[in-house]
C-alpha cells in the first residue's frame, strides 16, 4: 500500500512538473497500472485535471496498440462515468474522453460518435449530457477530438452549430471553439457572426495543451468565424 501511494505522489509530481510533456512517454508505458491513479487525479485543480487527461488519453492509446480490448474498456469506463445511473457527475471525463480520442485512431474511430452524442439534444431517447458545466466539457472534448482528426468532423457540425444558441452562454463560448477546429464552412458563418455580435464577456476556461487560458464567448465566436470565413 505504501508502494503504491508513493508511485501515485510520484506520478501526480511528473504532472506538476514544468517539464510534463516530456515525461508522458514514461507515464504513458506504466499502462494498466498508471489508469487507476491518472482517473483520481481527473478531480484535481484544473490544470492538474486537464494534464492528468492528456497522460491518460496518451496511456489508454498506447496500450489500444497493444491490448485493442483493454483500451476500449478504459473507454468503456468513460461511458459508464457520464452515463447518470452511475451516480458520478463525470468531472474530467469529457477531457479524458477527448484526449484519448485524440491520441488512438483505432479508438477515435470506434467512439467518436459516442463523445459527439453527449451534446445532442433530441428531447428523448438521447445521449445528451443536460448538466451545464459538465456538456461545457463535452464540447472542449469534441473540439480536441477534431484538432487531432477533422475528418471526423462533419458527424459534429451540426451540433456544434446548435450549440452556439445553447441555453448555457459558456456552452455556446465552448461549441465555438469547437467549432473552429473544422475546415471552413460558410454556413457556420450565420451563427458565429450573431454570437461573436452579442457582447458576452463571460470567460471560458480553454486548456491550450499546456496551460489554461481564459477567453470571453464572443471572443471565441469572432476568433472561429476568421476560420469560418479565412
Amino acid at each position: 500500500m505504501a508502494r503504491m501511494r508513493s508511485a501515485k505522489q510520484a506520478l501526480e509530481k511528473s504532472l506538476q512538473d514544468p517539464g510534463w510533456r516530456e515525461q508522458l512517454p514514461a507515464i504513458a508505458a506504466g499502462g494498466v497500472s498508471h489508469v487507476g491513479p491518472l482517473f483520481s487525479f481527473l478531480l484535481k485543480e484544473p490544470l492538474l485535471m486537464y494534464r492528468a487527461a492528456v497522460a491518460l488519453g496518451q496511456t489508454v492509446a498506447l496500450l489500444a496498440q497493444s491490448q485493442p480490448e483493454a483500451g476500449r474498456n478504459v473507454v468503456r469506463r468513460f461511458m459508464w462515468h457520464m452515463n447518470e445511473e452511475s451516480g458520478n457527475i463525470g468531472w474530467g471525463i469529457p477531457e479524458a474522453f477527448g484526449e484519448t480520442l485524440a491520441a488512438s485512431p483505432l479508438l477515435a474511430r470506434e467512439f467518436h460518435r459516442v463523445l459527439i452524442s453527449y451534446i445532442i439534444d433530441l428531447g428523448r431517447d438521447d445521449n445528451f449530457c443536460d448538466h451545464a458545466p459538465l456538456r461545457r466539457s463535452c464540447f472542449w472534448a469534441i473540439g480536441r477530438l477534431l484538432q487531432a482528426r477533422p475528418d471526423l468532423g462533419e458527424a459534429a457540425r451540426r451540433w456544434l452549430r446548435q450549440g452556439l444558441e445553447d441555453e448555457d452562454i459558456l456552452c455556446r463560448g465552448m461549441a465555438a471553439w469547437a467549432l473552429g477546429q473544422l475546415p471552413q464552412d460558410f454556413m457556420d458563418a450565420p451563427a458565429l457572426r450573431r454570437l461573436a455580435e452579442a457582447g458576452h464577456e463571460e470567460c471560458c476556461l480553454l486548456f491550450d495543451g499546456d496551460a489554461i487560458v481564459e477567453k470571453s464567448v464572443s471572443l471565441l465566436a469572432q476568433e472561429a468565424l476568421r476560420s469560418a470565413t479565412a
